[in-house]
């Protein structure tokens, strides 16, 4: 595989650019090409069915695009289809839920960890599952957040329905004993302030793009893949691919990715 091929990173809309903007930083001479499925968001509603299809579509096309490795930046997608994706193709995939994991069990103090997420991502139980694996002792409480995905899609950051919303999902945890939160949909860190502000300075929040980033670097790094020269400007460095409203994305983009994302393209992701 030529270490110069772009990374591959999909997701069910905007949240996988926060994971986009944490390689960007920690591996900058790396050229990325991002897929949101704007037109089936969101993911987690869906069935493990429905999801796995939709992901299976996406890495194909990202296939046709020669990435050398494919980031599942979507905790729901990670959840239900890694596992198939992983089955399917010959080149590295990693998904957002085990890095996030293992630096939560790394942070805690108490063995107390909250995980916030989809109805699909929680219903899973897959952060439990995985936590549980490495360390029994290890207590996970789940919450379901599923309006958290639209507002964020909505660009209702800083919205006081955002905060109501936080408030009304985090309350059952706030009271929980845990001291570590998992911020189990790539959207979230986009509220992050907003999160931290309702679950309050002795609760640590994780941000699984943060880790992916840095599992990715490693993962890189050990089969030699890492991109040693800096693309030239002009080389379609960053490459944005949407399923519907490209104008809404680039704007929406604009406002978390500070590289200035010029254009994005329409893709019939249902051809593949």
């Amino acid at each position: 595989m030529n270490s110069s091929a772009p990374i591959g990173v999909f997701d069910s809309g905007v949240g996988g650019l926060t994971v986009v903007r944490e390689i960007m930083r920690q591996i900058p001479n790396e050229q990325i090409i991002y897929f949101g499925d704007t037109a089936r968001v969101p993911y987690g509603s869906k069935s493990r069915k429905t999801v796995t299809r939709y992901s299976e579509q996406i890495v194909r096309f990202l296939r046709q695009q020669d990435v050398k490795a494919i980031v599942a930046a979507c905790n729901t997608a990670s959840a239900y289809a890694l596992d198939e994706i992983e089955k399917e193709i010959d080149i590295p995939v990693i998904g957002v839920i085990r890095p996030g994991a293992k630096t939560a069990m790394d942070v805690t103090r108490n063995g107390r960890i909250g995980v916030i997420g989809t109805e699909a991502t929680i219903g899973s139980g897959i952060y439990a599952r995985y936590i549980k694996e490495q360390n029994t002792e290890m207590e996970v409480l789940g919450k379901a957040c599923p309006l958290l995905v639209p507002l964020v899609e909505e660009g209702l950051l800083n919205d006081p329905v955002t905060d109501e919303i936080a408030l009304r999902y985090l309350s059952s945890l706030i009271d929980s004993g845990i001291d570590t939160l998992i911020l189990g949909c790539t959207h979230y860190p986009l509220i992050r302030a907003t999160i931290g502000k309702v679950m309050g300075g002795h609760v640590t929040l994780v941000n699984p793009a943060y880790e992916t980033a840095r599992e990715l670097r490693e993962l890189l790094e050990g089969a030699h893949m890492l991109n040693q020269s800096k693309p030239e400007l002009g080389d379609n460095r960053y490459q944005f691919f949407v399923s519907d409203g490209a104008d809404k994305f680039i704007r929406f983009a604009n406002s978390i990715i500070k590289y200035g994302v010029l254009s994005a393209k329409v893709v019939n992701i249902e051809e593949y």
